[in-house]
């Protein structure tokens, strides 16, 4: 259940370029936060900007209360929470959103790949925090991650993920780290049949997809779980002003009808969403 309160900020510190990482006090919402939800904060005591900031739930700490966001400043408002100070208070709401359904991975145990663009990291870095504890922490699933930028300054949390247990591997569209390719690509080798005459499909091809990212990315991502018969769940990047369902300002395409990205979402499964054919193919 969603709460509006008032956070203490614990740490708000620039980890890489334009990237920052906050870390915020709420008991609450830290007790009932799932890998895939977010917050939208309010970034001023005034009223610009006026709009909350969605954030994706980075981690939590269930025993301290902590919370954990990842953004980038990208804009007035980003900026705006950059400049918040340890010791500080933020209104946010939260937990909010739908978040990945992890019930078919247990009790039977496989290890899924996790496939980040960019941003994406962030609420894919929770889910790995989750995988390695299992449900009561009693089976623990350490992800494959794939993790897609530009350039290697793009590249986040490769140790973070690392540290949970994970094999990441890396994609950039220059080749400066990792695969020279979009990650989309490097995907595709892993779930390409190892002998294309037999058509044995490849062991990656049973194993369930987390991806974040940007639209491109994600809609490939929906293609290639097509292609190969296996299930994705997308979490999807959209503007959004309230956050809770009301302004129908993130709607997005489904087989069923429009549903909102805030409050059916962010996370969807990959063949529910209805791609618009101008989204080129690949992504980070």
């Amino acid at each position: 259940m969603a709460r509006q309160l008032n956070a203490k900020i614990l740490e708000n510190a620039r980890i890489k370029g334009s990237y920052f990482r906050s870390v915020l006090l709420s008991r609450q919402i830290a007790s009932h936060s799932r890998p895939g939800q977010f917050l939208n904060i309010k970034v001023s005591s005034g009223t610009h900007p006026l709009l909350r900031r969605p954030l994706s739930i980075h981690g939590v700490d269930k025993k301290k209360g902590e919370i954990r966001i990842l953004y980038e400043v990208v804009g007035r408002g980003s900026e705006i929470l950059s400049q918040q100070k340890s010791g500080g208070v933020l209104d946010i709401i939260g937990p909010l959103g739908h978040g990945f359904d992890l019930r078919n991975l247990y009790p039977v145990t496989r290890n899924p790949i996790l496939v980040a663009g960019g941003m994406g990291v962030a609420p894919l870095f929770f889910l790995a925090e989750t995988l390695g504890q299992g449900p009561r922490k009693r089976h623990a699933l350490h992800a494959r991650v794939l993790i897609g930028g530009r350039t290697k300054e793009q590249i986040l949390c490769e140790n973070e993920f690392k540290s949970c247990g994970c094999r990441v591997e890396i994609a950039t569209d220059d080749g400066s780290r990792g695969f020279k390719g979009k990650v989309t690509e490097l995907l595709e080798r892993m779930l390409r049949p190892p002998n294309p005459v037999s058509r044995i499909p490849s062991p990656e091809s049973r194993i369930p997809i987390y991806a974040c990212g940007p639209r491109p990315m994600l809609r490939e991502i929906s293609r290639l779980a097509s292609v190969y018969h296996i299930s994705a769940q997308l979490s999807l990047e959209e503007h959004m002003s309230c956050g809770i369902g009301a302004c129908l300002g993130c709607v997005v395409k489904t087989r069923t009808g429009y549903q909102r990205v805030c409050k059916e979402g962010p996370v969807f499964n990959a063949e529910e969403i209805v791609w618009e054919k101008s989204f080129r193919k690949g992504g980070p």
